[in-house]
């Protein structure tokens, strides 16, 4: 299984439909690989939250379309990181008059929208993201067909539990779209290496290079295995991370040494 990491600088000079058709080109070069993963809030930056509420869309609104699109035409399985969702305010409204959310989106090959994944936890302490956008309340996986994807978002990776949640699920393989900023860069390999060193699985970790809204972004995308040695990682800048994968590696690592059979609490 190949996947591709895209490490999308975020430049706020650029607008917004600029940088989403230049990432769909960015996906459709990916033509071949199995699974393309985006990082967290691309469109509009994960920092740049005086930005939220007039760039929010639906579910299927202009970035969701411009996916889909672009998943279709790489044939390719695509993360494609996530959005500010603006949601129903009830299930009989419309879109655009509800809460907030950060909102991953996953494609299928034909380009349909098979799952989402609202962000647990949010940060901010407060402030930025934590006082504008609503929590998600549930955990999500993906069926792919050679694995199981457990989805989770930046910040979501300092909770453990959630992960643990995740794996209960079946989960195979930890998909982390991040904005995550540089001057944490070393608490971001120290987590995504003990995240799969303690659920036995891949870690996939999409991070997002340049500056915006005054916070430097880590960069960083890491690719890890089940034993927690770095397969594959990028550095500050723009790049696209590839790695190959072999599933089986998490169903042996898991027989050889069968820690997780022992967990008594939770």
């Amino acid at each position: 299984m190949r996947a591709s990491l895209l490490q999308i600088d975020v430049d706020l000079s650029e607008t917004v439909a600029d940088r989403r058709d230049r990432v769909a080109a960015l996906v459709r070069a990916q033509a071949g690989t199995d699974l393309v993963v985006l990082p967290e809030l691309w469109p509009v930056g994960a920092f740049a939250s005086d930005t939220f509420a007039a760039e929010a869309e639906p579910l299927d609104g202009p970035t969701a379309d411009a996916m889909s699109a672009a998943a279709r035409d790489a044939g390719v399985w695509l993360h494609a990181g996530s959005i500010v969702e603006r949601a129903a305010a009830d299930s009989g409204s419309a879109a655009g008059d509800g809460p907030l959310y950060n909102t991953s989106l996953v494609f299928g090959p034909d380009g349909e929208l098979r799952h989402t994944y609202r962000k647990i936890h949010r940060f901010g302490f407060d402030q930025g993201e934590a006082a504008l956008m609503a929590p998600g309340e549930e955990i999500v996986t993906v069926a792919l067909p050679d694995t199981v994807l457990g989805l989770a978002t930046c910040y979501d990776l300092r909770f453990p539990e959630q992960f643990r949640l995740l794996i209960d699920a079946g989960a195979q393989m930890l998909v982390i779209s991040a904005g995550w900023p540089a001057k944490r860069l070393e608490h971001w390999r120290l987590l995504a290496r003990a995240r799969a060193v303690e659920s036995q699985t891949y870690v996939l970790a999409c991070g997002t290079a340049g500056t915006h809204a005054g916070v430097e972004l880590a960069g960083h995308s890491l690719v890890i295995d089940p034993w927690g040695d770095i397969i594959a990682e990028a550095g500050p800048d723009a790049q696209t991370l590839t790695a190959d994968l072999d599933p089986a590696l998490v169903t042996k690592t898991r027989h050889d040494f069968p820690v997780l059979r022992d967990r008594r609490l939770g």
